[in-house]
């Protein structure tokens, strides 16, 4: 049975995977999606994250439509409380931005699409440098007082306004990011290595990375030359032409075959690895391509291993 591990000071216990929302009503229609958190929940899994904004690039989309799904599901299976759910405001075409009036009106339309009373962990999707974090942090300890947030976390922060945001929490007693999302992978380190890094191991935080295998990659199923019919295959093709992808398909495949074990699982037991890191964000558009993910929790690589793939990266 895979622990569940602790994120940053709060009280949610979480599997070491993260379910991404991102393709519950694009890629994965409602039956599809079911079945995928069906099979994540019954291994398990009780972490899933989604945002507002899902999926409101696709033509006739309006954003909100991965909440819906999963609102739709918690009510079909009616185990709310056994599962850990994570948002995100700032992006929907509808309530964008970070001002205290917009994160509590997005706030009340995810609950509402997610058929819930709170959010276990309401990200700040896009920092907004023009906003005070003294606005931000302020809209959300309303929410966390009011019970419709339990724990609040950031995305796509810099490391200099993730530090006021906590200082001033710390300063006016309240409430306090406990985790991080970063983009992070073995092919794209260098926005959160570094002081992003160092500050949320200082502050005791937790790091959700999402990406966690760049857009498909590190799957192995890219290589250069190969055409592979996925919506996010340009993405992925673009790191198999890079000196360091290739060099990171290479360490894959060596420690793939040790362990007998997919490539995504290495990729993803080495982001486990990583200082800060408590659970990598991955999705499934299918039940099958879940065990690949979830043996994250299982697969233990040795140091020598570590290394190879961090050499490779570098």
């Amino acid at each position: 049975m895979t622990s569940l591990r602790t994120l940053g000071s709060s009280d949610l216990e979480v599997f070491p995977l993260c379910l991404g929302g991102n393709v519950f009503g694009w890629t994965a229609d409602e039956q599809a999606s079911f079945a995928v958190l069906d099979a994540y929940t019954a291994a398990g899994g009780n972490f899933v994250d989604t945002a507002d904004v899902y999926s409101a690039w696709i033509e006739g989309h309006r954003g909100g439509e991965s909440e819906t799904v999963i609102g739709k599901w918690l009510k079909a299976r009616g185990n709310r409380s056994d599962v850990v759910i994570a948002t995100k405001v700032s992006q929907h075409p509808q309530y964008p931005g970070l001002s205290a009036a917009n994160i509590k009106a997005a706030a009340d339309a995810s609950l509402a699409r997610l058929g819930t009373d709170y959010i276990d962990l309401y990200y700040t999707h896009f920092d907004q440098p023009d906003v005070p974090v003294e606005e931000i942090i302020g809209a959300l300890d309303e929410l966390v007082r009011a019970g419709k947030v339990r724990q609040i976390a950031a995305s796509n922060i810099s490391a200099e306004r993730l530090r006021e945001s906590l200082d001033f929490s710390a300063r006016e007693g309240l409430a306090r990011y406990v985790a991080l999302q970063p983009h992070y992978n073995l092919v794209s380190r260098d926005t959160y290595e570094g002081p992003l890094q160092d500050l949320v191991a200082r502050e005791g935080l937790s790091c959700v990375p999402y990406f966690a295998l760049a857009a498909g990659f590190l799957t192995g199923k890219y290589r250069p030359g190969r055409t592979v019919d996925s919506a996010r295959a340009n993405r992925a093709a673009d790191y198999a032409e890079t000196e360091r992808g290739q060099k990171v398909l290479a360490a894959l495949d060596e420690i793939a075959a040790a362990h007998e074990a997919p490539h995504a699982t290495v990729a993803l037991a080495w982001l486990a690895a990583r200082p800060t890191v408590t659970a990598p964000i991955a999705s499934a558009r299918t039940p099958d391509q879940l065990p690949a993910l979830l043996g994250v929790g299982e697969l233990k690589l040795t140091e020598d291993e570590l290394k190879k793939l961090t050499d490779a990266s570098a």
